[in-house]
């Protein structure tokens, strides 16, 4: 084994990958010598792809292939004694968001995966063996490979408006591969590093501000944006004259040996508890975070390189490029959105209701559009509880540093109830947060239409009531649009947009708009029973109830969906989201298609007791109540299937649902229903939402003879 990074990469030939750098827009890395204070010369890169900070840098062949050369030339001159330092720093707001990710998309082979591995290792691994120490100013966003280039140095500053600091590798499928497993742990410790290079990523992909990144240790200093570069190179200056940089959460030996397993073990099991055994970068990250506890940086990078082309070239990184693409282009642009132009401007928000779900969204509403927000309630006490709700989450936030005094009060300010619907004249935008049935739904629209005026929009949250039916006694239906948030509204990213065959292309616009707006993703739906997200999902629970009512244990149907992969299993959601909300939609969905959704009345009695599931610490289902086994015991059979087949009827009935949703237009293609599932169920990204992993497992052909994606979406070794 090579004593350095350097030696271990010399001979290897990069030339297969080079062919992958058609397209490529290279990040350039030009140096321009600064005299430092004392006298010292520092050579600084600025790494620029030559666009604005809308398109990050980012790392691909040709790009790393010159700043090597950049780095070679920079190593020749401080040999000469020309430089006492190098710094690498990013073009405004931007370091690098990272590897290029089409690139590794489309390597072609296991051999080019790992060449893709070693060329970021050679070249990153470079600014540590200079001959004079190197600083990485991080200037602005620093993400996977960007980071990994502050590792590598020697010592790293931040600036402290940068916008996010993260190794969000683990969240796609794959680990951070040049260089990040090993270093990082060295440098702040393991538990630090699995919070940052797994529980982070695992979190909806939760980034690093940069006073934490400080706090951490993974920088040394942190400095006020005004004068950020120039207080990075005093501070460079200082430490190249003697400053000793003290790093308290550098592993010592007692850690290493004790600590560190510990750690790893505690790890583990919290993996399997919570996420099961189905993903592999988590695992494949938590064996290299573990061996980097000994051995030399070389050893530590070899081992990168073969967990990255593991896992490049495997089904869990397509379907995560495929998932990754979803968020990042189609959400951003839902198919099907009307010009905004035609949107009519809200200034006030009417929200009819105020209990848990109407203060909620009058909490999102009010610190989003920061307009006037009225909430109505049969009663004056209900009010009062709402409105007192919304000022203590406000209080919350405040308390927190999320919001200043000002604003805070601003936002009270903005909120008022009242039982008086008149004072509904002046609102442009109305959404109804009341009991899920048609009636009740038709009497509030009703009275609030005579009210508001004629171009005011109307909106509905039905989670899976037909819109067309809510509006069929309006004077004016064209108005009316669904607006189906997700639980809980302050984190769930999606709202479902249902246009009935009346919705007019302003109500829809406006629709779009506002989901924009709030900082939500909006997917386009037809009126259809459940929409895309509940339909979906009354599949999988009606599936999980046949199991138990056949005579199933809870605990062995509970396990049987764990290849799919959801952050829970089917019963442990159908707690999370109400046993009544769930019999509902179980009953909408059975009634519309009586001959494809299973329901049970028995779940009706089920959901009228206070606790139906035990539950563990960690929220997973492990028995039925006393009184749920009660009322469960007349109506169980003694027919228990196996998790196989219990798998394959979920899987079935997934595709063959899709594919009927498909057909009725209900969405405009596959991508928009794996989008819907993704950012309302929590689909996980190594299956890329639910069509290719269907048409991996099998399902799509047993359910109607084809594929959804031709070709599969699926790794290179898989193909």
């Amino acid at each position: 084994m090579a004593t350095s990074v350097s030696e271990q990469y010399a001979k290897i030939d990069f030339s297969p990958i080079q062919a992958l750098t058609e397209g490529e827009v290279i990040t350039q890395s030009p140096v321009r010598d600064i005299r430092l204070p004392s006298g010292r010369m520092l050579a600084l890169i600025t790494l620029d792809n030559g666009r604005d900070h809308t398109r990050p840098n980012t790392l691909g062949p040709a790009t790393l292939t010159q700043l090597g050369e950049t780095l070679d030339g920079l190593a020749a001159r401080a040999a000469a004694g020309e430089i006492q330092a190098v710094g690498i720093t990013g073009k405004q707001y931007i370091l690098a968001a990272g590897a290029d990710l089409s690139d590794i998309s489309k390597v072609g082979s296991r051999d080019n995966a790992r060449l893709i591995a070693q060329l970021g290792h050679k070249v990153l691994g470079k600014l540590g063996e200079l001959g004079v120490p190197s600083f990485a100013f991080v200037n602005g966003l620093a993400l996977g490979g960007g980071l990994e280039i502050a590792l590598n140095s020697t010592y790293r500053t931040v600036d402290a408006s940068a916008a996010a600091i993260a190794l969000p590798e683990v969240f796609l499928g794959i680990i951070p591969g040049w260089g990040g497993a090993y270093l990082l742990p060295n440098l702040i410790g393991i538990e630090n590093a699995l919070e940052v290079v797994i529980s982070n990523p695992l979190k909806q992909n939760r980034m690093l501000k940069p006073q934490q990144a400080f706090d951490l240790g993974i920088v040394d200093a942190i400095f006020p944006a005004a004068n950020y570069l120039e207080n990075s190179l005093v501070w460079a200056d200082t430490v190249l004259g003697g400053k000793k940089i003290e790093r308290k959460n550098e592993p010592g030996k007692i850690e290493r040996l004790t600590k560190w397993p510990i750690a790893i073990k505690m790890a583990r099991g919290m993996l399997e508890s919570k996420i099961g055994t189905i993903p592999k970068s988590p695992y494949a990250a938590l064996d290299l975070l573990d061996k980097a506890k000994s051995g030399t940086k070389a050893e530590g990078f070899a081992r990168e390189d073969e967990a990255l082309a593991e896992l490049v070239t495997g089904d869990q990184f397509a379907a995560s490029m495929y998932a990754f693409d979803l968020v990042q282009k189609r959400a951003k642009r839902p198919v099907g959105a009307p010009d905004k132009a035609l949107a009519k401007k809200v200034t006030k928000v009417g929200i009819i209701g105020a209990g848990l779900m109407a203060s909620q969204f009058a909490l999102l509403f009010v610190r989003k559009l920061q307009v006037p927000v009225l909430i109505t309630d049969l009663d004056q006490a209900r009010v009062d509880k709402g409105v007192a709700y919304i000022h203590e989450e406000i209080g919350k936030l405040e308390a927190k540093g999320r919001l200043d005094a000002d604003t805070a009060n601003k936002l009270r300010a903005l909120v008022t109830g009242t039982t008086d619907k008149s004072l509904y004249a002046d609102c442009d935008f109305v959404i109804e947060a009341v009991f899920e049935e048609v009636g009740v739904k038709q009497q509030v629209f009703g009275e609030i239409e005579n009210i508001i005026a004629d171009d005011a929009i109307l909106a509905t949250n039905t989670s899976s009531l037909s819109v067309e039916e809510i509006g069929a006694k309006l004077a004016h239906p064209e108005r009316l649009v669904g607006f189906h948030f997700f639980n809980p509204v302050a984190v769930m990213p999606l709202i479902e947009i249902v246009k009935t065959p009346s919705t007019s292309e302003a109500a829809l616009s406006t629709a779009f708009v506002v989901a924009k707006s709030l900082r939500k993703n909006a997917v386009l739906t037809a009126d259809a029973p459940g929409f895309v997200v509940n339909r979906l999902l009354a599949k999988v629970m009606g599936e999980a109830a046949r199991a138990v009512y056949e005579g199933t244990p809870l605990t062995d149907v509970e396990k049987a969906f764990a290849p799919l992969g959801l952050p829970m299993g089917p019963f442990q959601l159908i707690d999370l989201v109400g046993w009544k909300v769930a019999a509902h939609v179980q009953d909408t969905m059975a009634h519309a298609f009586p001959d494809r959704f299973y329901a049970n009345e028995n779940f009706h009695a089920l959901a009228e007791l206070d606790a139906v599931v035990e539950k563990d610490k960690g929220g997973r289902v492990t028995g039925w109540t006393k009184q749920a086994e009660k009322i469960l015991k007349p109506a169980v059979g003694k027919t228990a299937a196996s998790a196989a087949t219990i798998l394959q009827r979920v899987q079935d009935g997934l595709a063959s649902e899709i594919k009927l949703m498909l057909d009725e237009g209900v969405v405009p293609e596959v991508e928009d229903i794996d989008l819907c599932l993704i950012l309302g169920a929590g689909w996980p990204f190594i299956d890329g939402g639910a069509s290719p992993y269907l048409d991996r497992e099998g399902a799509s052909e047993r359910a109607f003879g084809g594929s959804f994606h031709s070709p599969q979406i699926r790794g290179i070794e898989s193909r």
